[in-house]
């Protein structure tokens, strides 16, 4: 597993850019967020538990010329509304959802990691045009036998992973904006990318994903916030 942060670290560095295009083409086309599930899987088997995996959350504003920058404290009220609108969607489904405790493992840091990785590479061959003779439509992904760490962990049976981006347009982005439509020249406002997957903690395959796009949305507050985990949760089998 050491390996794995030199292999996957320049995909991280890449991982706005990348949500920012699909999310671009997504935006354009009108596309709805989008489920796949693993052959074989439907639902989650009674009595199982989910472990949440700490979320790979970023937000973003969008200035006037189009540079993102990051901006923590956004971020950092996000990551606890999601978490709170987890809680929340959780306590109706009869405590399925747990949360990871802390720890300092290397080795989850590197799973996360790797997810983030796996994730994108659906992205690209199940949602996008670069499909992958090997694998067709079938969803046959994993995060290999370390998964079970997890397991030993949280003490569950599966692992949710979510990892979204959102960006907001600032004042000085929205009058670039108005100045370019007047002379026919559309610019990109803020929007939200995310992906939503379920892993099997007993053999690390990736079992369902979804991925969600919007134009609108603000999860720096929790009622919205709760819209958009609704979109990322879309059709989740349990």
């Amino acid at each position: 597993m050491g390996r794995l942060n030199s292999i996957f670290t320049g995909v991280s560095m890449r991982r706005f850019n990348l949500f920012s295009l699909c999310l671009l083409m997504a935006v354009s086309m009108g596309l709805p967020a989008q489920v796949r599930r693993a052959e074989g899987f439907t639902r989650l088997p009674d009595g199982a538990k989910v472990a949440v995996m700490p979320m790979d959350v970023e937000l973003f504003a969008l200035t006037a010329g189009g540079v993102a920058e990051p901006k923590a404290e956004w971020t950092t009220k996000a990551v606890a509304n999601l978490q709170e609108a987890l809680r929340l969607r959780g306590a109706g489904t009869g405590g399925r959802f747990i949360a990871m405790p802390p720890s300092d493992d290397p080795i989850l840091a590197e799973l996360v990691h790797l997810h983030g990785a796996v994730v994108l590479a659906i992205d690209l061959h199940h949602f996008g045009t670069w499909k992958l003779p090997t694998k067709g439509e079938k969803l046959d992904w994993s995060l290999g036998e370390e998964a079970s760490i997890i397991a030993a962990k949280g003490e569950a049976d599966f692992a949710l992973f979510i990892q979204f981006r959102d960006s907001y347009a600032t004042g000085g982005r929205v009058a670039s904006s108005v100045l370019w439509a007047m002379v026919g020249v559309a610019q990109r406002g803020g929007s939200q990318s995310g992906h939503a997957s379920l892993v099997d903690l007993k053999t690390g395959r990736i079992v369902w994903v979804n991925r969600m796009f919007s134009a609108t949305g603000d999860v720096r507050e929790l009622e919205p916030a709760k819209a958009t985990l609704q979109k990322l949760l879309q059709d989740f089998p349990g």
